[in-house]
């Protein structure tokens, strides 16, 4: 059986993790932070979440694990056939993580640990932002899902920066990303009636119990 390596409040844990579930694939999930013990980076080399073990041996890395799964499981296709609009789905992915992800990651210290958040990181951030914004908002379609007609890999992933990252950029810069990028309220009402998105948010939110407790 596959095992999905991570734990529920990371991100990328859950977008693999939403992936197989839409997928219909059965899998284990093994609760698991970020290491650097021996044991582990013997199947994730940076120590990283998430990891996916299969019988052929470990995979980490997020796009890495996405493309695997699209290629053993087929039936539920979360990528265009079509070539040319595969890869804008995968544009639209590769820009939210570059552009929106790890840009708003970097306020991370500030919002989860309580970190004094200086003038020029702020300033810095809210630049990349109005860029990183800017550019997404070239790509994404929002009719009705992030790539267009279809639920894709791109909901995924935008899915799970949004729902961490808009916190942060209100809480330290007071800049909602509903504003920055038009139709993001809406799409967000239909992702979260998605039962299988509320199931992984359910785990999500009693991890953050149980880390608050």
């Amino acid at each position: 059986m596959l095992k999905l390596y991570g734990f529920p409040i990371s991100n990328y844990f859950n977008m693999v993790k939403l992936a197989m579930l839409e997928k219909g694939l059965e899998f284990e999930t093994v609760v698991t932070r970020p290491s650097q013990e021996a044991d582990y980076l013997r199947i994730s080399p940076m120590g990283k979440i998430p990891c996916l073990k299969v019988d052929e041996g470990p995979l980490s890395e997020t796009d890495a694990i996405l493309d695997f799964l699209e290629d053993i499981s087929s039936e539920v296709a979360l990528f265009p056939d079509d070539p040319y609009q595969k890869a804008k789905v995968r544009e639209l992915m590769k820009s939210t993580e570059i552009y929106l992800e790890l840009v708003a990651r970097r306020l991370l210290g500030s919002v989860f640990f309580g970190e004094t958040l200086s003038e020029e990181l702020k300033s810095d951030v809210i630049a990349q932002l109005e860029k990183g914004t800017a550019a997404l908002n070239k790509l994404l379609k929002f009719g009705p899902y992030a790539a267009g007609a279809d639920f894709t890999y791109a909901d995924i992933m935008l899915y799970y920066t949004v729902t961490l990252w808009s916190m942060a950029t209100q809480k330290t810069l007071d800049i909602n990303l509903e504003d920055k990028l038009p139709g993001l309220g809406k799409w967000l009402e239909l992702m979260d009636k998605n039962p299988l998105v509320q199931k992984v948010n359910a785990d999500r939110d009693e991890a953050f119990k149980t880390v608050a407790g």
